[in-house]
């Protein structure tokens, strides 16, 4: 990805978005589907913007995967179409952003080969939208091996650490060190170099944010999992909540770290979640909270600062929400859970 170091274009760009955007489903759209097959659910989406992938797709597949491919397919156009929208600074902090597939593409990856899924139910979770191209992401899908793979990622930003990470990987025979070591690489690129400026200040505020909600779940998973683990391997620098060293004493104690949650400057954003999370114990209900929080975060941040990238990025996650939450329900259905249970899966605003 690379664009000409021009003027950034936010005003033309946050047009666009905000056309798009308008076209995403609403929250009574997922009511409907909960109620809904796979069939009907892909039938739907041929009524929606889907329509071009459902019909590309049907084919080949049905059911959830013709879902799951016509998913993944759709979110790829549409931030690739963001690229191609953007010019100068803007496409590259939007670039930088995307980034997020390239690690979840190779999370994908790993987990595949770790578990020994088939590639094709592994190819079914790619989503191509970050930086590695197809010919990258197939020879991928063929390694025979977790070496295998890292050696694949040899010229990108994820070699290095993963290399790093392998003994503990090997020593610990779980995949949590390797995650880790992607999470924190696109973590560090997203903020290093960036130069603050105006444009993009609350790019960094929204980032950090990301940062402290994803230190805050891992912190709660670590404190409820009672594990005996150092939790500053699971510490991600850049945010504004939490110092590594914080992490590492506030993880041992579920009722410390909530008040510490509640007493940032997340308080009022999380309080409604923190108050289920310790009625209901559920941290399942935290992380959709938190995902939700985020959201409207970042649409504050894009109702304030409406030329900055900040739109653009509220737009990647709400259009990320469609697709989670409609493969949640085409997932759900197949497994044959309740509306209620499937209804729990979803974030919902």
């Amino acid at each position: 990805m690379s664009a000409s170091p021009g003027s950034s274009n936010p005003e033309y760009v946050t047009a666009r978005v905000r056309s798009r955007r308008s076209a995403l489903f609403s929250d009574d759209d997922y009511r409907k589907l909960v109620r809904m097959g796979p069939a009907e659910i892909a039938r739907f989406m041929e009524e929606s913007e889907y329509e071009r992938e459902i019909n590309a797709l049907g084919a080949r597949h049905s059911g959830v995967d013709l879902i799951e491919y016509a998913l993944n397919r759709n979110l790829a156009k549409h931030f690739n179409d963001l690229l191609a929208w953007a010019d100068g600074r803007l496409y590259d902090l939007i670039a930088r952003y995307l980034r997020k597939f390239d690690a979840w593409n190779v999370k994908t990856v790993l987990r595949g080969i770790y578990s020994g899924a088939d590639r094709e139910s592994v190819e079914t979770d790619l989503i191509r939208a970050g930086e590695l191209d197809d010919r990258l992401l197939d020879r991928l899908l063929d390694a025979g091996s977790i070496e295998e793979a890292i050696d694949l990622l040899d010229r990108t930003m994820f070699a290095d650490p993963l290399r790093a990470a392998f003994d503990d990987y090997e020593d610990s025979g779980v995949l949590v060190p390797l995650e880790n070591a992607i999470d924190r690489v696109f973590y560090e690129q997203l903020l290093s170099g960036l130069v603050v400026s105006e444009a993009t200040e609350t790019y960094r505020e929204f980032l950090q944010a990301e940062i402290d909600f994803r230190n805050a779940r891992n912190a709660l998973r670590l404190a409820r999992s009672g594990a005996d683990v150092d939790p500053s391997e699971y510490f991600i620098e850049g945010g504004r909540l939490f110092t590594a060293g914080q992490l590492n004493a506030l993880a041992s104690n579920v009722d410390e770290l909530v008040a510490t949650i509640r007493e940032s400057t997340y308080g009022d954003d999380l309080d409604d979640a923190l108050d289920e999370f310790e009625a209901a114990n559920s941290l399942i209900s935290l992380e959709r909270a938190l995902d939700a929080a985020l959201l409207e975060y970042s649409d504050r941040l894009g109702f304030v600062h409406p030329l900055s990238v900040a739109p653009v990025i509220s737009y990647i996650l709400a259009k990320e929400r469609e697709v989670d939450n409609i493969r949640a329900i085409a997932r759900g259905r197949e497994a044959g859970l309740s509306e209620e249970e499937i209804e729990e899966e979803l974030v919902i605003l």
